[in-house]
């Protein structure tokens, strides 16, 4: 399955930048030893389902320990018996436009 995910700070008063608290939720997925990939607006982790939401879990529990609130958008797209979505499905779309 791949999760998409954000996480951040929310609320007034937190003391630190919300890209410091949102790097270390990225920690916590590259710890993880899962697949990911980190674009400007999202995280995106495969793996198995306890195994992904178990990373988000534990992201969202750095950024909360920051923060008197937290913010989160979750995105799942659970397809059993595939593998390796993160890089094929974004090669289906350029082969899809290659051939224009």
């Amino acid at each position: 399955m791949l999760v998409a995910f954000s996480v951040a700070p929310s609320g007034a008063g937190e003391s630190d930048s919300v890209s410091e608290a949102v790097a270390e939720a990225v920690r916590v997925v590259r710890e993880s030893g899962l697949p990911y990939e980190t674009t400007a607006m999202f995280t995106t982790v495969e793996g198995e389902w306890d195994e992904v939401m178990d990373v988000v879990k534990r992201a969202t529990e750095v950024v909360s320990a920051r923060s008197p609130r937290t913010s989160l958008v979750v995105k799942a797209d659970i397809r059993p018996g595939h593998t390796n979505q993160l890089q094929e499905k974004v090669q289906r779309v350029e082969e899809h436009l290659s051939g224009e």
